[in-house]
């Protein structure tokens, strides 16, 4: 029987979020997780933590780096009520005011991803949670788009937003945090009014803009 792979990738992205879910909760409460803990707490089996994470510092890392970045990212994305785009901004805003820790962690996480072995095939080696919060922050963009264009534009963002982005910015460009913000956000409103723009030439309502 074939699978959908979108169905397949959103599956993936659920179980990697479980347990990056389950790391999270055991160190809030103070613990010193080890693989067992966690695919306990997840209800996986060690391979499952295994195939997503090859690394445990890099789990170790996702987790920590989540749970210092959702609730102002959360906070960010509703100010904006239903205005996508702006929702879509205030996302990006809101990840370029990260502490310098934070900035650290999430160079050291890139490091991990890059430098390790392979995860399984199909499986994103990291930023399900950056996709999950661009997801959030087009919301009221979905209904509007046709699925394709949906799905391209969120992996489009993927691309200006997040960590990599700001290592561009920073390492590269040679961008103040100022002038790096500025081009992240004139970058992602770009990619929103083009998507925008293709849907409205392919004849289709849009809302929520």
């Amino acid at each position: 029987m074939n699978v959908n792979p979108h169905l397949r990738t959103a599956q993936k992205r659920r179980t990697r979020k479980a347990i990056v879910d389950a790391a999270i909760a055991l160190l809030a409460r103070g613990e010193t997780p080890t693989v067992n803990d966690v695919a306990a707490a997840a209800d996986v089996s060690r391979r499952t933590v295994y195939l997503y994470f090859p690394s445990f510092d890099q789990l170790l890392l996702d987790a920590t780096v989540g749970a210092l970045s959702q609730a102002s990212v959360d906070r960010a994305i509703e100010q904006a009520s239903d205005d996508g785009e702006a929702r879509v901004e205030h996302l990006v805003r809101a990840l370029h005011h990260v502490s310098p820790e934070v900035e650290r962690l999430g160079r050291s996480l890139i490091r991990l991803t890059v430098d390790g072995a392979p995860a399984e095939e199909g499986v994103p080696r990291r930023g399900y949670r950056r996709i999950e919060w661009i997801e959030s922050a087009l919301a009221p963009l979905r209904d509007g788009m046709a699925p394709d264009r949906w799905n391209q534009l969120v992996r489009a963002l993927a691309m200006v937003i997040g960590w990599e982005a700001l290592i561009v910015q920073r390492d590269v460009c040679g961008l103040s945090a100022a002038e790096g913000e500025a081009l992240s956000v004139w970058a992602a409103n770009a990619l929103v009014r083009a998507a925008l723009e293709d849907e409205r030439d392919a004849g289709a309502p849009v809302s929520g803009n």
